[in-house]
Formats: C-alpha cells, sequence, structure tokens
C-alpha cells in the first residue's frame, strides 16, 4: 500500500473523531483505542446533526423512541471531537419544534401498540369516539402507527365491526394486551388506506365540474398543495388553479376549505359552488345571531 493512502486513511480518520496512536521506534506504528477498534460506524457533522434533528422532532411528536434516541446520539457524542461537537452544538440549537399537545399518554399507548404490532398480539382498547361521552371497548389487531397532521392514529382490524378501522391514539383511554395471535394480510397497505378513508370515494358516476380559482400567486401555492384538492389539481398558471371534481364532492367539502382564505382568492366558476360558500357564511353568521 503506498505510503500516502495510509496517509490519507489516517487524516480521515482524525477529521471523523478518532484518535491516531503513534508508537516510534522499530516495533512502532500507527494503532487505535480498543473502544475505537469495537465501534462500528462512525458519523461525520452533517449525520450527527441530522440525528439531532430527528430526536427533537421525535420528542415533539410525542414519539415513545424519543429517550432511547437521545441515549444514541449521546453514545455517538463521545466518539466526537472537539471541532464536531461544538459545529453539531451550533446546529442543533438552531432548531426549534414547537408542539403543544400533551403526549405523555399518548408516548406509553405508543409504546405497547408498536410492540404489538411486531409481535402480532391483539388488544383491547377503551375508545372514545367524538361526540361520545362513554368510551367502549374494542378488540382489535393493530396493523401500523400512522402520523397525520399532529396527530397519531392507530390502523387496526377491528372485530366488532368486522374490518380495517382507523383509531386516533388519543382518544383512547386504555389499553389491555391479550395472548392472541393474529396474522396480517401481506398485500395490505395501511397508508393505501388511510389516505382512502380522507378522500372521498369517486365512483365515476357523478358530474364532473371544473373548478377554478383565481389569487395571489403565494395563496395558490398554498391551497394547490393543500392534502384534499392537491389531488384533483388540473392546470396552474401564475394566478389562476384548476381542478377538476365530481358536483356532489365539489359542494360538499370545498366551501369549507376554501373560506379561510378569504379576500386571498376568488372562485371564477362554477357560480353553484360561489352560491354554496355564501350559504355557508350566512348559516354561520344566522348561527351566531342566535347564540
Amino acid at each position: 500500500m503506498n505510503i500516502r493512502t495510509v496517509y490519507r486513511y489516517i487524516d480521515t480518520l482524525s477529521k471523523s473523531g478518532v484518535p491516531i496512536i503513534s508508537d516510534a521506534g522499530h516495533h512502532g506504528g500507527y494503532t487505535l483505542f480498543n473502544e475505537f477498534i469495537e465501534a462500528p460506524l462512525f458519523f461525520n457533522s452533517e449525520e450527527q446533526t441530522a440525528l439531532t434533528h430527528a430526536a427533537h422532532f421525535a420528542k415533539e411528536a410525542g414519539y415513545y423512541g424519543g429517550e432511547p434516541l437521545n441515549h444514541a446520539i449521546s453514545k455517538i457524542n463521545n466518539y466526537s471531537n472537539l471541532e464536531q461537537e461544538i459545529e453539531v452544538g451550533q446546529h442543533a440549537r438552531s432548531l426549534e419544534i414547537i408542539y403543544l399537545n400533551d403526549t405523555d399518554t399518548i408516548k406509553s399507548f405508543l409504546e405497547e401498540i408498536e410492540i404489538c404490532i411486531a409481535d402480532s398480539y391483539s388488544v383491547i382498547i377503551s375508545y372514545q369516539k367524538n361526540g361520545e361521552d362513554v368510551p367502549n371497548d374494542r378488540f382489535v389487531d393493530p396493523y401500523r402507527i400512522i402520523y397525520w397532521k399532529n396527530k397519531w392514529y392507530l390502523v387496526a382490524f377491528c372485530h366488532l365491526r368486522d374490518d380495517v378501522r382507523t383509531f386516533r391514539v388519543d382518544r383512547i383511554k386504555s389499553l389491555h394486551v391479550t395472548d392472541k395471535t393474529f396474522e396480517e394480510h401481506d398485500d395490505f397497505s395501511a397508508s393505501d388506506y388511510f389516505m382512502g378513508n380522507l378522500l372521498p370515494s369517486i365512483n365515476g358516476d357523478g358530474v364532473l365540474m371544473s373548478l377554478v380559482i383565481n389569487g395571489q400567486a403565494s395563496t395558490l401555492d398554498d391551497i394547490c398543495h393543500h392534502w384534499f384538492l392537491g389531488h384533483y389539481l388540473k392546470e396552474r398558471t401564475f394566478n389562476q388553479a384548476v381542478f377538476q371534481l365530481e358536483e356532489e364532492i365539489m359542494h360538499k367539502y370545498v366551501p369549507q376549505i376554501l373560506l379561510p382564505y378569504g379576500k386571498g382568492i376568488r372562485v371564477v366558476e362554477p357560480l353553484s359552488l360561489k352560491e354554496a360558500i355564501i350559504k355557508n357564511l350566512y348559516d354561520l353568521i344566522e348561527f351566531y345571531k342566535k347564540s
């Protein structure tokens, strides 16, 4: 091996935070501390920063594995040199995630659910649906945990409904692990199921209508990336966006989606949607007049 190659390897190890021991004399040479020989992986500053930021996100989202993740980062930091520690610390302080929900209870349920998913154990959950005062017990086979728009969800087969259902983890009041195991279908996709239940089904029998919206470019960008409307975008110019939806779906969902954008947008067509938006506003005004 060329001596320059050896020096290049030594330089790479030093930059990665690995101390090189040099022994002089006839039987001398270069070696490493035993703990570095046993360590299987090294991370550069960019990789350490990414892991630190990921730990911040996980903690604020209520991820139950935040503490083990922080322990892993601490182990990595033990093998970092001073220069790396300073650099990673500067980058770590540059990012803050604000999440105001109480996640302590959710964390414990998430950890139990994840273990049951991995080991294929069924669970009994006490679940309180929105609008109900008393929770009900559900015997379910947990398939996946999904994080969507700052909420944790459990996708599971519900034996009461004899079908797959979605449960919000923050509405689970208690959880009991059973000794019954289950088998999940190989072709089941939890993400496809979850998104499919969020989006209204299009059977092809309805009348397709074009929704044309004019507005400020930044506001239109936001609308075109909306998790619902983005699926129906057909054309976009600088100050106009065209969507295509079934008439029934448009009148049922779109008015509530567009109202928060206020005067930043203007519906060009169809006229029926303008009328639906006016009706929604009128109903809201009447509601607050009576209350």
